[in-house]
């Protein structure tokens, strides 16, 4: 989503809260919270799980394994909560033409450095680039390019943009902000 003026162009960037995110944080918590409890009923010697007959499962070693599995991922189920509570990556791009001014803003994990923000001036920024790998694993990226700072990336790389789409972005962001375009 993004908003535009004569001289202001805001482009808001989604975090981590995304609808594959609440999913798969979703699943992986009913997943290891079924691990988890298998583990226990092989322990226990009760079957805590109608599905799963646990007395069949001996503690050791296969009692231990799922248990572990289930604690390994109870903690990565908890990360990914609080990334999308903390809402982890969202942010916005403001380029300002009026006052020759970009700033980028994105939220990240609390602490020092909980609050990210870069300002840079126009006239520093040399080009818009576009990185397209296709294959397996397509990768379509857009960067703006700045003088001694290197290239900072505008998209996220799990965002399924079309190759035609990043060109389009990448023609929009390059005539607003009167730069040239680079593709590799």
């Amino acid at each position: 989503m993004s908003w535009r003026s004569e001289s202001l162009w805001i482009e808001f960037i989604t975090g981590s809260r995304k609808t594959s995110n609440f999913c798969w944080a979703f699943i992986l918590f009913l997943g290891s919270l079924g691990f988890l409890l298998v583990g226990t009923s092989s322990y226990l010697g009760r079957n805590f799980i109608s599905l799963v007959a646990s007395q069949q499962i001996i503690f050791f070693p296969q009692g231990i394994v799922m248990s572990f599995y289930g604690i390994a991922g109870l903690f990565i189920s908890c990360y990914l909560w609080c990334t999308i509570l903390w809402n982890v990556g969202s942010g916005y791009d403001l380029f300002d033409r009026k006052e020759g001014i970009v700033r980028i803003f994105r939220w990240g994990f609390p602490g020092k450095s909980r609050h990210i923000f870069l300002r840079f001036l126009m006239k520093d920024i040399q080009s818009i680039r576009i990185e397209v790998k296709e294959g397996v694993s397509a990768r379509r990226v857009l960067y703006m390019e700045i003088r001694g700072q290197g290239a900072i990336p505008l998209i996220r790389t799990d965002e399924n943009f079309t190759t035609r789409e990043i060109e389009q972005k990448a023609a929009e962001l390059a005539y607003f902000l009167r730069v040239p375009i680079e593709v590799f």
